[in-house]
């Protein structure tokens, strides 16, 4: 698969500028309805804020006289190939069907990603050694968790390919974007169209957050009216002069 081209310089600091519930709300707005990894948490709240690009590995189930444990021998595993080939910066995803039983990796493939520099690991299937990667300051999340070695269920087949994950369709070089939410899949060719409208969009509904606060109803305020609006225009540029 040949390397995509580079996105705009900006666009990985845009884009984390917002919330993965506005960068639904952009690609909604786009006609994208499924981008949502639903049913996956963070093992770690305090660490799970990444924009990556997506580095694939897919599973199949695993069979009985394939999916010995003596696999694990060979270096050049599927599984082991995947972990060592993410580059810097991006984000393993991995395809395992929406099946938990068994894990899909544990606590040493997890430290030699981070030891390697990736911005972290989403999997809709279990992870094992759970606790202990909790208390790494290492994005990763999981639909659950499991002390089965993933041979019990998984077979890893292919590597930068496109997969399902949580039900979402996930391509080689997709952006995807994480926080304590979730995460959310963002398709390459709309990163860059979407990073400035959604940085802004987050920061005009911080604006209207602190109204409501301060007791304003909703009707003129969520969605702004003409006098909101002007409002946070003056706002956004007191703001810009005190920079």
């Amino acid at each position: 698969m040949e390397d995509p081209a580079p996105l705009p310089v900006d666009t990985f600091a845009l884009l984390r500028q917002a919330s993965t519930a506005t960068l639904a709300t952009q690609l909604f707005q786009r006609g994208l309805r499924n981008v949502f990894l639903h049913g996956l948490r963070p093992l770690n709240p305090d660490a799970c804020g990444f924009v990556a690009e997506a580095f694939t590995l897919r599973y199949i189930p695993a069979r009985e006289d394939i999916d010995r444990i003596e696999v694990f021998q060979d270096y050049d595993h599927p599984q082991r190939r995947a972990i060592e080939s993410v580059p810097e910066g991006q984000v393993l995803v991995m395809d395992c069907r929406g099946q938990g039983r068994a894990a899909s990796a544990g606590e040493i493939l997890v430290a030699r990603l981070m030891r390697r520099g990736a911005a972290g690991i989403v999997t809709d299937g279990s992870l094992r050694d759970s606790p202990d990667i909790a208390r790494r300051p290492f994005p990763v999340f999981a639909a659950g968790v499991s002390a089965a070695t993933n041979l019990v269920e998984h077979h890893a087949v292919d590597l930068q390919t496109p997969i399902g994950c949580a039900g979402v369709p996930i391509y080689p070089g997709d952006v995807l974007c994480a926080d304590a939410e979730g995460v959310v899949c963002v398709p390459r060719y709309l990163a860059a169209e979407i990073a400035g409208p959604a940085a802004a969009q987050e920061q005009q509904e911080r604006f209207i957050l602190a109204k409501v606060e301060e007791g304003r109803p909703l009707r003129g305020t969520y969605p702004p009216d003409e006098r909101t609006r002007a409002e946070y225009a003056e706002h956004v540029a007191a703001s810009e002069h005190r920079s």
